[in-house]
């Protein structure tokens, strides 16, 4: 119990200056338990009842918690940057390994904030390959957690497409929204988790999509060569070899800054292949047999030195690399596997926390919810990290032992619902002036 007490008093502790900061601050750490409770779904409506409910909030006003999840106060920079220092032991082997993507939120509600025509590249045959949904830039801290990887959500940032900027001009807060890329969101907010872990590397953890020089060059020019990349090479990328030292008499003109061309990532893949070595990894929970070929090479696209790992199926390949050239094969394929939780990590929040069911239109309100749902999963996993002993798992599924989300979402559902939590957190309750005034003025009338 003291567990969970601990983290939701940090947060509340920065509504302590504010005016109304007593029960802005009780509304704040209990909507979280709201969305995180299997109560309701985390619709605005639901989180009233889940108060009311579940938690025993007297005479709460639809209309004052309505303007409160629309509030533009709700100090978001700072409830982030504290919950970042609540993580325990963030940094894995030296280095912050943070995973970045980007997700669409489909909705079916017209003029929500964040909304448009998105191309959904997983769309099955009877869905829509552009549905009426949000484009979010997310950022997550990918870290063991009780001997499982887990993604705790960092940041995120609403993609605007330049064509609906044009079209629509959407603001925030009655500034008009400029036109960023989706590489100058994920700088933007990498810098700024950059910035709180001064002592540590920041290794990104992405897909081929962003790992490209699009995301490379603009972090060399803010960060310098802090950050690390770990992400899937293209197939027709071109490969070259080291550059050679040069020995004996002083060569005439620039030094080379790359050997002879070797092919592309295909060609390579194929030549190498007799070349694999079987490597056994921690791969989805498992032990793994797995064949692959390690080489350092160099990335005209990228300007530097890599390490690149062909892994080998039956019939297929997958090539990754990583500008952290200390990185060992195995390092890498696990890495990797671990970027998945980000996508897991996505399921969370849209259909477990219910990201996806709020139909809220308004700006602020839209992201608002978000940050709420965010920050719920990352308290969720914290809460998990500071537990004695593993969660156990309730629902058995064959080939999976560890824990899952849900089970630490039973567990904070356990102790926030017992008796005695409401002595450590008290849920604001209505005055006994107000309430006088109220059976006075029911009186007279």
């Amino acid at each position: 119990m003291h567990t969970l007490h601990s983290l939701i008093s940090n947060l509340k502790e920065e509504f302590a200056s504010s005016k109304k900061g007593e029960e802005r601050g009780a509304w704040f750490v209990y909507t979280l338990l709201a969305i995180i409770l299997p109560f309701s779904s985390s619709k605005t409506s639901g989180l009233v009842r889940a108060l009311e409910t579940v938690f025993g909030f007297a005479g709460i006003s639809q209309k004052r918690y309505y303007t409160f999840m629309a509030s533009a106060k709700i100090p978001w920079d700072c409830l982030w940057e504290r919950l970042w220092k609540l993580i325990p032991q963030p940094v894995t082997n030296g280095r912050l390994i943070v995973a970045l993507d980007d997700y669409i939120n489909p909705k079916t509600g017209k003029k929500i904030f964040g909304c448009s025509k998105v191309f959904d590249h997983a769309a099955k045959q009877n869905q829509s390959e552009y549905p009426w949904a949000q484009n979010i830039v997310a950022i997550g801290l990918v870290k063991v957690v009780k001997g499982r990887w887990a993604c705790l959500p960092l940041s995120s940032a609403f993609y605007h497409s330049e064509k609906d900027i044009a079209a629509n001009k959407p603001t925030y807060r009655d500034n008009e929204i400029v036109f960023k890329t989706k590489y100058c969101h994920a700088v933007d907010m990498l810098i700024k988790i950059a910035a709180k872990f001064p002592l540590s590397s920041l290794l990104i953890v992405t897909d081929s999509w962003f790992g490209n020089n699009g995301l490379w060059a603009p972090m060399c020019k803010r960060i310098g060569k802090r950050h690390l990349v770990l992400s899937r090479l293209c197939s027709n990328n071109a490969i070259y070899a080291m550059p050679e030292i040069q020995t004996g008499k002083k060569r005439v003109g620039r030094t080379k800054k790359y050997g002879k061309k070797l092919g592309d990532t295909s060609a390579l893949a194929v030549a190498n292949r007799e070349h694999a070595i079987e490597y056994t990894v921690n791969l989805y929970g498992k032990e793994r047999a797995i064949m692959a070929y390690g080489q350092i090479v160099m990335l005209k696209t990228l300007k530097c030195a890599v390490r690149v790992v062909w892994v080998y199926r039956r019939t297929q390949w997958v090539a990754l690399f990583s500008t952290d050239l200390s990185l060992s094969v195995v390092e890498i394929i696990e890495l990797y596997g671990a970027r998945w939780k980000i996508e897991a990590g996505f399921k969370e929040l849209k259909r477990e926390l219910g990201s996806a069911e709020t139909q809220t239109r308004n700006p602020v309100s839209v992201t608002n919810h978000l940050n709420f749902c965010m920050m719920a999963a990352s308290l969720t996993w914290i809460y998990a990290d500071n537990l004695e002993k593993a969660p156990v798992r309730r629902h058995a599924v064959s080939g999976r032992g560890h824990f899952a989300f849900s089970d630490v979402r039973r567990l904070i559902s356990k102790e926030a619902t017992d008796d005695n939590f409401p002595q450590l957190c008290p849920a604001p309750r209505k005055s006994m002036v107000n309430s006088i005034i109220t059976m006075i003025l029911k009186m007279a009338a």
